[in-house]
């Protein structure tokens, strides 16, 4: 074992990268599907820090990575995407304690091909009719634009024991002084991510 894995025995031990691409992918899918809801982070010109939360559109593949949200392109976070495309994606599942993290690079599109594949009126519910004729809050409104975020890399903590079985791991770790790891720690690597979008984009 490694200084680090003395260091850090829970990764250690949770750490595993002995599944296939799609049985990674497989996992990264259930978290997602079970949150919905994202915590999208930019970076401003200052250095600071922002993370607001975001519905990302559903894939339409199953090995599909990157990431499709669309907003308002008049809000703080373009400003900051244009400033720095390196971006954050995070997911996190309150109940089981799976969460996921998407690190990567951030384009912006107003491809209206693109806004009409991914557009709802629940989308619509976000922008709002301005009574001007030309921001009605649709899929034409000059304001809605597509971000898409390109991962190079996605890691993520996914359980293999249910609420009771993680805390019984837990008091076992507390009384015996190992690590408890509960759950296993996977990263699908930037050339699985490029082997699986290649063949997404096929």
């Amino acid at each position: 074992m490694s200084t680090t894995g003395n260091l850090d025995p829970y990764t250690a031990k949770a750490e595993n990268n002995k599944h296939t691409p799609q049985e990674k992918i497989d996992g990264l899918k259930e978290i997602i599907k079970s949150t919905s809801t994202a915590m999208l982070t930019t970076r401003s010109a200052d250095g600071q820090f922002h993370s607001r939360a975001m519905t990302p559109a559903h894939p339409h593949s199953d090995t599909q990575l990157t990431l499709v949200f669309l907003a308002n392109n008049v809000s703080h976070k373009f400003e900051e995407i244009q400033n720095d495309a390196h971006v954050n994606v995070s997911f996190y599942n309150h109940d089981t304690t799976a969460w996921a993290s998407f690190s990567g690079k951030a384009r912006v599109t107003q491809d209206k091909a693109i806004v009409k594949e991914h557009w709802s009126s629940v989308t619509a519910a976000w922008f709002g009719d301005l009574k001007d004729g030309v921001h009605k809050g649709d899929e034409n409104d000059p304001r809605i634009a597509v971000i898409e975020v390109v991962p190079d890399e996605i890691r993520y903590w996914l359980p293999t024991k249910g609420m009771i079985g993680r805390a019984v791991d837990t008091g076992i770790g507390a009384v015996t002084g190992k690590a408890s790891a509960p759950g296993e720690l996977r990263t699908i690597t930037k050339d699985e991510i490029q082997l699986t979008q290649g063949l997404h984009t096929k």
